[in-house]
């Protein structure tokens, strides 16, 4: 269990080998021990903010981890059944409420840095700016927006090859809305402000604000930490293709090669369950914490 901020993320396997994966509320910690409970594990690995809280109300077997050494693990996990195998060294990018980078090689991870913009900026500002109710109603909106009504773009400020820069480039995110505020005549000579935004536009703009930043910051230290694969996972990216588009051409225009972990909202999890089975076939004696009650 990877228990963050917002989310609860529980990865499941059974005998057999079969993974199964779940997402529970964060902040509603005994419906998630409950459910844990109800599994019957034999043994329970736990990271994430929110992992001692947690463990807390269990009366189970747990190990706790943390949370950049359970995303390492997971990671490897995860991309060792794909084709391409989990070449090092790579950029690891965790986007959860907030974004960490980490670099794996030879087994390790090393938190290199990390940016405030996160999951947690696109809830908050995106509900703040279109009203909607959950983050899911604001992926799907987002789909439907046009950025160019909110971001200024390279070529709302200069012409065709003025400027050794595309035109599709972003200029100044949410830039464009700084235009509207000044007032423009009408036919008729009358001033008036005009707003080109729609709700679905606003949405997607914050999308490309989180998007765009955290694949430049991660390009920057790839460079540094001489990387040319940027992994990302982490629950913001689960059903939101927008985000997914905005990181994968940005990282692809920056010369680097960015990669999806599959079932990647749920890496932390798969690690911290991988080196909660580790420690239990080196025979180490698991931590119990028992609730108040018993």
């Amino acid at each position: 269990m990877d228990v963050g901020a917002t989310l609860a993320k529980l990865a499941t396997r059974r005998p057999g080998g079969e993974f199964s994966f779940d997402l529970l509320p964060a902040g509603a910690l005994e419906t998630v021990a409950r459910g844990i409970r109800d599994l019957s594990p034999g043994s329970v690995g736990l990271t994430g903010c929110g992992a001692g809280r947690l463990e807390q109300q269990l009366d189970l077997p747990t190990r706790r981890f943390i949370e950049f050494e359970a995303w390492g693990a997971g990671a490897h996990q995860l991309l060792s059944a794909q084709p391409t195998g989990t070449r090092e060294p790579y950029l690891l990018v965790s986007l959860g409420t907030g974004t960490s980078i980490l670099r794996v090689a030879e087994g390790h991870a090393l938190r290199l840095g990390g940016t405030a913009l996160g999951g947690g900026t696109i809830l908050g500002l995106g509900v703040a700016l279109t009203g909607c109710k959950s983050y899911e109603e604001l992926c799907r909106l987002a789909q439907r927006g046009k950025r160019g009504n909110v971001d200024l773009l390279v070529s709302d400020i200069y012409k065709p090859n003025e400027i050794p820069l595309p035109g599709e480039i972003t200029a100044a995110c949410f830039g464009n809305l700084a235009r509207w505020l000044t007032p423009q005549s009408d036919e008729a000579g009358t001033a008036e402000a005009i707003d080109p935004s729609r709700r679905e536009d606003l949405a997607a703009a914050v999308m490309g604000l989180v998007g765009e930043n955290v694949a430049l910051i991660c390009a920057g230290l790839a460079r540094g930490a001489e990387t040319e694969r940027v992994v990302y996972g982490g629950a913001t990216l689960l059903e939101n293709p927008t985000l997914v588009a905005i990181l994968t051409n940005v990282t692809s225009m920056l010369g680097l090669t960015p990669v999806l972990l599959p079932q990647g909202g749920f890496t932390g999890a798969v690690g911290a369950l991988e080196l909660a089975a580790n420690s239990d076939r080196a025979g180490r004696a698991p931590s119990v914490h028992l609730r108040p009650d018993g």
